[in-house]
């Protein structure tokens, strides 16, 4: 308690006080030796135990080089895919996900067409899809899955059935990127290959 009330009355000596306890204690994140802890480890506390560990670098991580021609194939590859797909993957999500369609409304031609040359078109059922032949795309709500919306085909005998935006652009990109289908699905398409 006599501790506190010396420090009242000089100011000096309570931004000391405050900077020498109070302050959280500090690591050092740059030394000459990046794998030595600069105080031996017997004096370290656990805490700084773990975090000279974590900040202790061994090896460097083993990135993929740039100047790899295998690894720069891929990238300039998986590029041309994502340009590729993304107009149609960005006006497919907007449908679902803005309040641009109501759940069952049909959608405009133009987004219609863009959406059966686009994607229906490659889906790999896409006759049984169509059936009869088809009348329209509409947006609505999944049957079994309430809590997603899918695009259907409306059929001209007005019938509808519910398709995967996603299983026809894999379609799509294992027809036209056959060398590079598989490795693209895996690191873009959350259910692989499916």
């Amino acid at each position: 308690m006599a501790a506190p009330m010396l420090l009242r009355g000089t100011p000096h000596l309570r931004l000391r006080f405050a900077a020498r306890f109070l302050a959280p204690p500090r690591f050092t994140f740059c030394s000459a030796s990046a794998s030595e802890p600069s105080q031996p480890e017997e004096k370290l506390s656990s805490a700084d135990k773990i975090t000279a560990t974590l900040l202790t670098v061994k090896e460097p991580p083993k990135y993929h080089r740039w100047d790899d021609p295998d690894y720069r194939k891929w990238k300039d590859k998986e590029e041309e895919i994502l340009r590729d797909i993304e107009p149609i993957l960005f006006l497919t999500k907007e449908i679902l996900h803005s309040d641009r369609y109501m759940d069952g409304e049909r959608l405009t031609a133009e987004d219609e067409r863009a959406v059966v040359e686009r994607l229906l078109a490659y889906h790999p059922h896409s006759e049984d899809k169509i059936g009869c032949g088809l009348d329209s795309i509409m947006v609505d709500r999944h049957p079994q899955f309430r809590h997603s919306r899918c695009l259907f085909v409306v059929r001209t005998d007005g019938g509808w059935i519910d398709f995967s935006y996603q299983k026809c652009l894999r379609a799509y990109i294992r027809d036209k990127y056959p060398s590079h289908a598989e490795r693209f699905i895996k690191e873009h398409f959350k259910r692989g290959s499916g």
